[in-house]
């Protein structure tokens, strides 16, 4: 995955001085031991640091500045140990620009019937103050995510991990650089959109080159460079020669190589992480980048095929939040309508990603019948099984909106041995007759993001931080 920002969480607990300093003092060392067992207990990926105990407005508006001045930190966590009177959280709640989580949790997992007394419940009350500390949250239209349980506990801890990716995934869009190697494919309507919108919205920043400056890039890679990369290849993956004789074989595999590593140290010369290319300006190229791509995005690359920026910033996105496990660009193709095997064939021509693969990649080359090339060399595989999200990104007048379905992923009922690219197939769980109906009445895309890494939750907490619409089908 590419490297980002060493990321950390900051965590703030909410009282008030009416409690007197021997009681702060006590809610200070019950959040110190809270952060310590978040941090030992093994299911974050990303540290919480203790910061202080907000009694009032003035400390929690200097506390939320820090928070989004200080690039390490990718979210606010908060608790509410005892009560704390909400308006003091106004104006810092307001000028926070990053995530925020209210963890909803009490420092005991218990109520301690033989000692409970007065002292205890008016230290111990985060009941109460969750109900005002949220009452204003809402009241504020704030994107705030919320975890509810005891905080010791693993699936406790579990949900807020889920919530640091997201968080992280957020902070890192606005640092999304999408090069487009020409433009988006002629005639086409749903890969076209709004480049500064995207970048008001979601921070991406799409910028057009053309395909000479990043062929003059692949043309000059060095040979002992492909080599590695061959050799990296057959450990990765089955070398099936087929058809082909070996020499044309074994020149369209490292030309793929070629175009990958070109592609790769273009973008990273540049400061991009995410890419386009389209099959009608390839001038320059002998194949369309295939097994290139493929292994690019492998790396944590974005792509979009046929000028789609949009897929490109989404992809780099959702692997971003992902950890790049089982998120993959798709595309809705073919369908099995026999009742009781109703399904989505998902592919593209070259271009889907091998996090998806449930057996070992094959490195096979093929004729593509598109774009007038030689014949690229591509990973072929099958996908994954199990629960999932498809999702897409679509422009409107009105602007930008997420729509997406949960589907159950399957793999195929049997081989394909004529097709010779990767096959991942799914069903909408709401059925594929009226899933197709929903995607196509709200304007859902054929280019989509396919995750099986990522919940319904977790989308819906991304769509609600960018302010962006998320029409989810269900």
């Amino acid at each position: 995955m590419r490297k980002m920002q060493d990321y950390k969480f900051w965590f703030v607990v909410g009282s008030q001085p009416l409690y007197g300093p021997e009681a702060l003092a006590e809610v200070e060392k019950d959040a110190r031991k809270l952060v310590d067992g978040l941090n030992e207990g093994g299911k974050l990926d990303y540290p919480v640091e203790f910061k202080l105990v907000a009694t009032t407005a003035d400390s929690i508006t200097k506390f939320m500045k820090e928070a989004n001045y200080n690039d390490n930190v990718a979210g606010v966590i908060t608790w509410m140990h005892t009560f704390s009177p909400a308006k003091n959280w106004i104006r810092g709640t307001e000028l926070l620009q990053k995530p925020l989580l209210h963890l909803a949790t009490q420092f005991l997992n218990n109520i301690p019937f033989d000692s409970i007394d007065m002292d205890y419940m008016n230290l111990h009350q985060s009941a109460h103050g969750d109900r005002e500390y949220a009452y204003i949250n809402s009241r504020l239209n704030v994107p705030a995510a919320s975890v509810y349980g005891w905080w010791g506990d693993a699936d406790v801890q579990e949900q807020i991990a889920d919530w640091q990716h997201v968080a992280v995934a957020y902070n890192e869009s606005f640092n999304i650089n999408i090069a487009r190697f020409g433009d988006t494919m002629r005639d086409v309507a749903v890969t076209e959109g709004d480049k500064v919108a995207a970048q008001i919205k979601l921070g991406w920043t799409v910028d057009y080159y053309p395909t000479n400056e990043g062929v003059a890039v692949v043309n000059g890679i060095a040979e002992d460079e492909i080599d590695a990369a061959y050799k990296e290849l057959e450990a990765n993956s089955d070398l099936v020669e087929g058809d082909n004789d070996h020499e044309k074989y074994v020149h369209n595999v490292r030309y793929q190589l070629r175009e990958y590593l070109g592609i790769k140290k273009f973008l990273d010369d540049n400061g991009y992480d995410a890419f386009t290319d389209n099959f009608q300006d390839l001038e320059g190229l002998e194949q369309l980048p295939g097994l290139a791509v493929q292994l690019l995005m492998i790396d944590g690359y974005g792509f979009g095929p046929e000028g789609d920026f949009k897929m490109a910033g989404l992809t780099r996105l959702l692997k971003i939040a992902a950890d790049n496990k089982q998120t993959a660009l798709m595309e809705d193709y073919t369908l099995d309508l026999r009742h009781g095997h109703e399904a989505i064939m998902g592919s593209h021509m070259l271009e889907v990603d091998p996090t998806l693969a449930s057996d070992k990649p094959r490195v096979e080359v093929h004729p593509l019948g598109i774009g007038g090339k030689d014949d690229p060399a591509r990973l072929v595989f099958t996908g994954a099984e199990g629960k999932g999200y498809d999702i897409t990104l679509s422009y409107f007048d009105d602007g930008y909106k997420f729509i997406g379905y949960p589907v159950d992923c399957k793999t195929p009922e049997a081989e394909m041995p004529k097709l010779p690219v990767a096959k991942q197939m799914w069903t909408p769980e709401i059925g594929l007759a009226e899933g197709a109906k929903q995607w196509m009445k709200y304007g859902g895309g054929h280019h989509t993001v396919l995750t099986l890494a990522l919940s319904e939750e977790q989308l819906e907490q991304l769509a609600r931080l960018f302010k962006v619409d998320f029409i989810n089908i269900k």
